[in-house]
């Protein structure tokens, strides 16, 4: 009977060691499954960070795009309303010139059609349009628009002789291209 008290102690004893490594491990079990929880909670907040912050830029950039949309809407309002403001005087001298050719003699119209196309010139050359220059020089298809050809032998090779409808420039960009008649 020694023996089976024997066994009976060892299985004791051993039943002993695997309760308390058992228990061992289920506290590094626990306190691994507590850093896992936290890791993995602390990726979770930083995965909200990131979504708050992405949302933040998100939602900044949208406002920026509306800026600007409603910026470029009010410019090209102030300049469409600074142009007409500019032009509006010379209807009005437009006006009068029609009106005076109805009460008095042809010379009126003349000086009142000479006052309007001053007054345009002062107006483009404020806004900074500038006239294309034709007659006289070598043909631009960059500038020009040919819509006749000559053989004229007092002009150069390529050269503008007449000069039908005058074009405009903005800042080197043509607005309208001048129409010409090529010689040679």
């Amino acid at each position: 009977m020694e023996n089976n008290e024997n066994i009976t102690e060892e299985q004791i004893e051993n039943s002993e060691c695997e309760e308390t490594v058992n228990a061992e491990e289920a506290e590094n079990n626990s306190a691994e499954s507590e850093s896992e929880l936290s890791e993995e909670e602390k990726l979770k907040a930083e995965l909200d960070a990131m979504k708050d912050r992405y949302m933040r830029t998100v939602a900044e950039y949208d406002n920026f795009k509306k800026r600007t949309s409603k910026e470029k809407e009010e410019l090209y309002s102030t300049a469409v309303c600074d142009t007409i403001a500019e032009i509006l005087p010379i209807l009005d001298n437009l006006k009068r010139a029609v009106n005076a050719s109805e009460d008095a003699d042809s010379q009126n119209l003349a000086d009142g059609v000479k006052m309007i196309e001053k007054q345009f010139g002062e107006v483009f050359t404020a806004l900074g349009i500038d006239e294309i220059e034709a007659v006289g020089n070598e043909f631009d298809p960059n500038l020009h628009n040919a819509v006749m050809h000559i053989e004229d032998d007092n002009f150069g090779e390529n050269a503008i002789a007449e000069e039908f409808m005058k074009g405009y420039s903005y800042k080197g960009k043509v607005i309208r291209h001048s129409m010409v008649k090529v010689a040679n």
